[in-house]
């Protein structure tokens, strides 16, 4: 039986690319090494890296005057480094989720820190972000609840932040649609939704930003050292650096973001009108434009409730894999991630429409 990995992370990665990590992990290029032995600092590496930030930049059209690196910590790690080199005095954060909770916590520990709205369930839009700022915090894609800053929202914060620079976390939408980066002064996220295994962190971030703190920054805290040292200033994560790589090329072979972005749309059109139509379930996130094209939460309606465990069953044996929300939500997630195809959410689609047959 063919099985659907739904899960949100660590989550799927294509196939082909999973079977040339497999075969690097045997023998890496060729070289009767594998990729877990080779040294960072192998002539035969060095490339690795190289072709990664490239193929960052050119996917993304990253602008003159930005670093992308490769590191290690997570996104969580983010949630101090980011405030280590660029909160001096005052910092705005908008809290729409789990994640942003967790990076408020820490930048509470650097300077004073304005939470200028929240919301788990939608996507604030009636704010004001402080000029005096020194910087504005936004997740751009929330996997617990499932909600997605859409492209209009993105534009009315670029429109509302004045000169107050701009820093995203994207860990679970990055290269999911296009984005204006040079509208960002930095841009994190941990990769094992959309892009590597878990271990490698991607930071984009604008060289010019940086510089302006005055307290000390740890060596290892410091962007700067990872931009002087190339992403080796100490030994990266070389695998899933490495699967990065594969990914990013599979993803310009295909047709890049613009090609990923219009079938993302197409799953998530798929299975949330599988959702709104249905007489069991409803999405989570009732309004449209603030729902998730890479995380879909869904519940059973309240008269149905007590078939939860049954559904899980059902789905499990069908092959879907990772449907369960999250343990602070319950109900239903289906993370779409851009290695998700569309075969994969018509068999979730299926699966629903079946069971609700039976019912």
């Amino acid at each position: 039986m063919k099985k659907y990995n739904f899960n949100a992370g660590p989550s799927i990665l294509p196939q082909e690319v999973i079977k040339q990590t497999a075969e690097a992990v045997i023998n890496f290029q060729g070289e009767g090494l594998s990729v877990l032995e080779i040294s960072h600092r192998a002539k035969y590496f060095q490339p690795v890296v190289d072709e990664a930030e490239a193929l960052f930049k050119e996917l993304l059209g990253i602008p003159e005057g930005y670093r992308v690196l490769f590191l290690g910590g997570g996104a969580s790690l983010q949630f101090c480094m980011v405030p280590f080199n660029f909160l001096e005095k005052k910092a705005a954060y908008l809290n729409t989720g789990v994640w942003s909770k967790k990076a408020i916590k820490e930048a509470k520990g650097f300077g004073e820190v304005v939470e200028v709205a929240a919301s788990n369930n939608s996507i604030p839009d009636d704010y004001d972000i402080p000029q005096d700022a020194d910087y504005f915090h936004i997740t751009t894609n929330n996997t617990i609840f499932g909600t997605e800053i859409s492209d209009h929202k993105l534009a009315a914060i670029y429109a509302n932040k004045g000169n107050v620079p701009l820093i995203a976390d994207m860990s679970s939408d990055i290269l999911s649609r296009p984005i204006d980066v040079s509208r960002f002064d930095l841009i994190y996220g941990g990769a094992q939704k959309n892009l590597a295994p878990a271990g490698v962190t991607f930071v984009i971030v604008k060289q010019s930003a940086l510089g302006k703190v005055s307290r000390y920054i740890p060596t290892m805290l410091n962007y700067q050292t990872h931009i002087d040292g190339g992403s080796m200033f100490n030994t990266p994560p070389v695998l899933p650096i490495y699967t990065a790589l594969l990914t990013l090329r599979w993803l310009k072979a295909n047709g890049g973001v613009n090609w990923i972005e219009q079938r993302n749309k197409a799953k998530a059109e798929l299975l949330y009108n599988c959702l709104d139509q249905s007489k069991l379930f409803t999405p989570s996130i009732l309004n449209r434009e603030d729902r998730s094209r890479m995380n879909i939460c869904f519940v059973l309606k309240p008269e149905y409730a007590d078939l939860q465990d049954d559904f899980f069953q059902f789905a499990t044996e069908r092959g879907m894999v990772g449907i369960k929300g999250h343990r602070l939500v319950g109900g239903f997630r289906a993370s779409c991630y851009n290695a998700m195809d569309l075969e994969g959410v018509q068999a979730l689609v299926d699966c629903i429409n079946d069971y609700e047959k039976l019912h």
